[in-house]
């Protein structure tokens, strides 16, 4: 591929980065992938390339994955209806079992495949395996949706240390042997912050947090969790983005030092959040 960039600059974008990868290099990130980054081929492929680039620098990455829209096309066309109460999906136990085939099957080793096809190293993982994710029925109305009680991270750290990338789909287990899905940004922030990682990056389809939601040049940049209150208050922070801010407040209060929320449709966003002084996305920071 023809590249318009010169050798020179091309070693200015390198040498620009050095602090940053002085920085993550031997640190552990938290990502979070799913939504339209992940049903797009073309990001797709550039989000395998950032994680597999950060492995090479020697970044410490994890990748917690979702698969929502291609569990729900898997029930389409195993003639099942998806219903949802409140965003989460009422999962019976034929609907858990999709979930889990689609999940921890498919979706988790297509990513494992494409990471090693960029040059990286990956294991793919179910929260199910080493007992890494404990949960318990949320809600009885929902079925086998779960609620995290415990997260085991040695199987995690074991990967890290043999220096592979743990790909893990968000499906767990509890004591009785029955199978949750798990919500994928609630389970990145447990695994975040049972890692003590440095960064948790919840990739969405969103810009990340706007003052007009219909203006991707309110853009906010960074909000401390108090800032982040006085938002749901006013209503800035609304439906779908909600929870995710949840979650972004539940691994700041796990030790994770900060959490962006950032447009997985960006090419590279990945990249442009760790690696340069731009950054990418809203950053959730305590205070």
């Amino acid at each position: 591929m023809e590249s318009h960039f010169s050798n020179a600059q091309r070693a200015e974008v390198l040498t620009a980065a050095l602090p940053y990868i002085k920085k993550y290099s031997g640190k552990t990130i938290v990502i979070k992938y799913g939504g339209n980054a992940m049903i797009n081929e073309q990001l797709k492929q550039q989000v395998m390339e950032d994680i597999a680039l950060l492995w090479l620098i020697g970044v410490k990455v994890v990748l917690v994955h979702g698969g929502g829209p291609e569990i729900s096309e898997t029930m389409k066309r195993l003639g099942k209806e998806a219903k949802f109460v409140d965003g989460l999906r009422v999962t019976d136990k034929e609907t858990v079992d999709i979930v889990q085939m689609v999940l921890a099957g498919k979706i988790n080793k297509t990513l494992v495949n494409l990471i090693q096809m960029k040059g990286g190293h990956a294991v793919g993982l179910s929260g199910i395996d080493g007992g890494i994710i404990e949960a318990k029925m949320k809600n009885e109305a929902l079925g086998f949706v779960g609620e995290i009680t415990k997260i085991r991270p040695q199987p995690i750290n074991d990967l890290l240390e043999k220096n592979y990338i743990p790909v893990i789909s968000t499906v767990a287990s509890d004591r009785q042997g029955n199978t949750y899905n798990i919500n994928g940004d609630t389970a990145a922030a447990w695994i975040a912050g049972a890692l003590n990682a440095e960064r948790l990056i919840m990739m969405t389809d969103i810009a990340g947090i706007l003052m007009d939601k219909d203006d991707p040049n309110t853009l906010l940049p960074a909000v401390t969790v108090s800032e982040a209150k006085k938002l749901y208050d006013s209503g800035v922070i609304s439906g779908g983005m909600i929870p995710k801010v949840d979650c972004c407040i539940d691994a700041l209060a796990q030790g994770v030092e900060n959490v962006t929320i950032m447009d997985g449709r960006i090419p590279h966003s990945i990249l442009m959040e760790l690696l340069t002084d731009e950054g990418a996305g809203t950053m959730v920071m305590k205070g």
